[in-house]
């Protein structure tokens, strides 16, 4: 986590693995890190990917006539240290102590691709980087998870 921790811009020497792989190829390491978080998110596990984790919390929806209906509404929580290093705010959410929380498999995702997960966790470690970078310089950032 602490290398998320940017004092300095990320230099290019330091995406090697972005480098070398094309946008498809990018997308398609996260298109398969977004379908394991999920299979952990419906077994009840949040997931730490080094910057926060993903997690489902319990809520309530309100239906026709008043009615309510439990749901499940999954949420990232940004991890405390960067949200204070970045000065960042947002509302508090803890992971219920129930949960049992699961760090990213890079084989599991690598099976799911034709990498080999050393690439995969090279290219999710350098993307968030590029995140952490977003960050440190006040842009809005957006990844989306299919």
């Amino acid at each position: 986590m602490q290398k998320f921790l940017l004092y300095n811009s990320v230099e290019p020497e330091e995406l090697p693995t972005l480098k070398e792989l094309s946008t498809i190829e990018i997308c398609k390491i996260w298109s398969a890190m977004s379908r394991h978080i999920y299979k952990q998110l419906l077994q009840k596990k949040a997931v730490d990917i080094g910057v926060g984790n993903f997690v489902v919390f319990p809520a309530h929806a309100t239906v026709a006539e008043g009615k309510v209906l439990p749901i499940e509404r999954p949420m990232f929580i940004l991890s405390k240290p960067l949200k204070m290093f970045y000065n960042l705010e947002s509302e508090e959410a803890k992971i219920p102590d129930e949960t049992p929380v699961v760090r990213l498999d890079f084989e599991a995702i690598a099976a799911n691709t034709h990498f080999r997960h050393e690439i995969v966790e090279h290219c999710v470690q350098e993307t968030l980087l590029c995140f952490a970078e977003a960050l440190r310089d006040n842009k809005e950032v957006e990844f989306s998870f299919r």
